[in-house]
């Protein structure tokens, strides 16, 4: 990071992660600069990599992904090696949406959505217990969603 954060870059960036479609222009006046200040801090942002990229939220259940489940595994072995090879492959499933390393009983937690039920068991049978490094992988399933935010929490943490 090339730079300290200001009071206004922490208001760009809620800003932005609110609405990402928002011009400078309309951040600028939002945060009390003029248009090229403000795009240039955007775009220090950007290259501090403090803005990683921009994005459109779709609707999950509008897209009929009703199923979102939250599992933990553990692996046959924690060696350095099953490890990455466990993390290189779980990348490229489209349906995991996140996947975490954890502390306790569980090596990984994974939130994987898909569209119902039995896409979901398909997908447990013929894709995550079909790896060997997976010993134990146990669902939870979520009911009712409380709440679902992408945005940070900027005015606690900076």
């Amino acid at each position: 990071m090339s730079h300290t954060i200001t009071a206004q870059d922490v208001e760009i960036m809620k800003l932005l992660q609110s609405d990402a479609t928002l011009s400078s222009a309309a951040i600028a006046e939002r945060v009390n600069l003029s248009q090229s200040p403000c795009w240039r801090r955007i775009n220090r942002l950007e290259e501090d990599g403090l803005i990683r990229r921009r994005v459109a939220l779709l609707d999950r259940d509008a897209l009929g992904m009703d199923v979102v489940v939250f599992a933990t595994i553990n692996l046959t072995s924690t060696g350095r090696q099953n490890l990455l090879e466990f993390e290189r492959d779980i990348v490229e499933h489209q349906e995991v949406m996140e996947c975490y390393t954890m502390t306790g009983i569980w090596d990984y937690m994974l939130k994987i959505v898909t569209r119902d039920i039995r896409h979901y068991e398909e997908f447990v049978r013929n894709t995550l217990t079909a790896s060997p490094s997976i010993r134990e992988l146990h669902s939870h399933m979520a009911v009712t969603e409380i709440k679902n935010s992408t945005e940070l929490p900027l005015d606690t943490q900076l």
